[in-house]
């Protein structure tokens, strides 16, 4: 019996996954564990392993396609079971979101006799309505399963909505321009065509076209009837003034998508065109020459130029001006003298890392001092809850990890009941991973205080935004040598070259006040300073 593989959910915040890249194809060998496909999220891009070992029966969901958690993907004939040919993707309870290419379509259901409805779905755990921009079909046309029959329009995203079966549109329940609540019938497929259902279709509303005729966008930047893409496209077709009939189409059936447009801009030769007839080859496969980065950003953009933001960026954009909107952020900057570190650091590093098959670099002691000083004010560690604070059992400390298409934070897990040892692999480790897609769902998100590292570009200090939930984020500045004055155990005073680094403890002053603000970094300062813990 084929097994199913889901979109898993990479994090407790995280609800919807976008698939940036297939790596294996319908027919091939797979073993449990071997990564299956690549997805992106506001959080993590990483490779989702099989769960089982056989022969990848079917792609469900093709490239760039934006789906939510427990959607299932595509399925897998465990060894041992009877191959089979890929079939229609199983119904789902309410039309994935997506802004590029569908799958092909399908074999047609046998008969118009049971009733489909189709409902307006949801595009995103904060969505709760969304507008019908355009109907590609009208009453009485055939349409296949995954065919897209219908446009809309968030407040976040544009996107086509496939069709969820086989069979005629007997109904149209929302014309065009028309704005409904999710899980709202809009149309039916199957069942009889009635006169209610017809004046349903014809009437459309005051403000809105009628279902048939192309919208002006259209017009103006496809220019001919047959250019295939979705509203996303269109968009940056009229953002860069872009003849679509000159982009060249990659997606089911021809139909243009946000990687064509790209490379159209970019003036690289598009990825390999599928033909616009029907495709021999099963049609979720993904092309072999989209074998791309995930990041959707063009590479290299050139002056002038207006690119869209990957998914990952504009989540990110939008969790941070959620935070902003969210937290009273306050930061407060301490120098530290790093002196004493410094010189066992260059003693030990060499001897360390054979010793250990790890680096020792400086962030193992700034974390284990954080992880100290949260344990002596919890209320750092803190996070609030309605009108409540909550105080977290463990010690959480997410590792903010710069990545060439965005930023990820994984998270060290109870990080109180590691060494200095356990804390040093654990953030090599991570950054590693996080760097080749190997994080796993449970390893991002949950954090309880998070620290971030831009003084390794060479910044004296920076004010970093709260990471939510929480209530405080520690900026590491940039290491330095500075004249500093030395008073010895006699009083007297000198001049001398130390090792200086900017601390920064960005903190909500909802929850945490600037003494206890203070305090923890003047403790944090004191465990820097005089540093005598065992390294391992």
């Amino acid at each position: 019996m084929p097994t199913d593989v889901v979109m898993p959910q990479m994090g407790e915040s995280i609800f919807e996954g976008t698939i940036t890249k297939w790596l294996k194809k319908p027919g091939e060998s797979i073993q449990r564990d071997e990564p299956l496909f690549e997805i992106s999220t506001d959080k993590v891009d990483a490779e989702i392993p099989s769960p089982v070992s056989g022969t990848v029966a079917e792609i469900k969901v093709p490239e760039g396609t934006t789906v939510q958690i427990n959607t299932v993907v595509a399925t897998i004939n465990e060894e041992g079971a009877a191959a089979k040919a890929p079939a229609a993707p199983a119904e789902p309870a309410a039309a994935p979101a997506s802004t590029e290419n569908k799958p092909a379509p399908a074999t047609p259901a046998p008969g118009n006799g049971e009733r489909h409805e189709v409902v307006m779905p949801q595009m995103g755990e904060s969505i709760f309505e969304g507008t019908i921009t355009k109907w590609l079909k009208q009453v009485g046309d055939k349409v296949e399963r995954d065919e897209p029959i219908f446009e809309i329009s968030t407040d976040k995203v544009d996107a086509e909505i496939p069709s969820p079966v086989s069979g005629t549109l007997t109904e149209i329940k929302v014309p065009a321009g028309n704005t409904v609540q999710i899980n709202t019938v809009v149309a039916v497929i199957g069942g009889t065509a009635g006169a209610p259902a017809a004046a349903a279709a014809a009437a459309p509303a005051p403000p809105a076209p009628a279902p048939t005729p192309a919208p002006a966008e259209e017009e103006v930047y496809e220019g001919a009837e047959g250019v295939r893409s979705s509203p996303l496209v269109r968009k940056m077709a009229r953002e860069h003034n872009v003849d679509l009939r000159k982009v060249s189409g990659t997606g089911a059936g021809g139909r243009i998508t946000k990687d064509d447009l790209q490379a159209y801009l970019a003036g690289k030769p598009a990825p390999a065109a599928v033909a616009a007839a029907a495709p021999t080859a099963p049609a979720p496969a993904a092309p072999a020459a989209r074998a791309t980065a995930p990041t959707p950003a063009v590479a290299t953009p050139q002056p002038g130029e207006l690119v869209p933001m990957s998914k990952m960026r504009s989540i990110i954009a939008q969790r941070m001006v959620d935070s902003k909107h969210t937290n009273a952020h306050v930061h407060t900057v301490f120098k530290v003298d790093f002196t004493r570190i410094v010189k066992l650091r260059e003693k030990e590093k060499n001897k360390y890392e054979q010793r250990n098959g790890v680096k020792l670099t400086y962030m193992p002691f700034i974390t284990r001092a954080a992880i100290a000083t949260l344990r002596k004010l919890p209320i750092v560690n803190a996070q609030i809850e309605g009108d409540a604070i909550r105080y977290p059992a463990n010690i959480n400390v997410g590792i903010a990890v710069a990545l060439d298409w965005g930023l990820i934070v994984p998270v060290i897990k109870q990080a109180e009941e590691k060494s200095f040892l356990g804390i040093a692999r654990s953030i090599a480790d991570l950054a590693e991973r996080a760097r080749t897609k190997k994080l796993k769902p449970d390893e991002v998100g949950s954090g309880t205080f998070t620290i971030t590292n831009p003084g390794i570009f060479g910044e004296q200090f920076g004010t970093p935004i709260i990471n939510q939930p929480e209530s405080a984020i520690l900026g590491v500045g940039g290491l330095f040598k500075e004249p500093a004055v030395i008073t010895d155990k006699d009083g007297t005073d000198s001049i001398a070259i130390r090792h200086m680094i900017h601390l920064t403890l960005g903190f909500d002053h909802r929850i945490i006040d600037g003494a206890d603000a203070g305090k923890f970094m003047a403790e944090m300062k004191k465990y820097l300073e005089n540093w005598n813990e065992d390294i391992g």
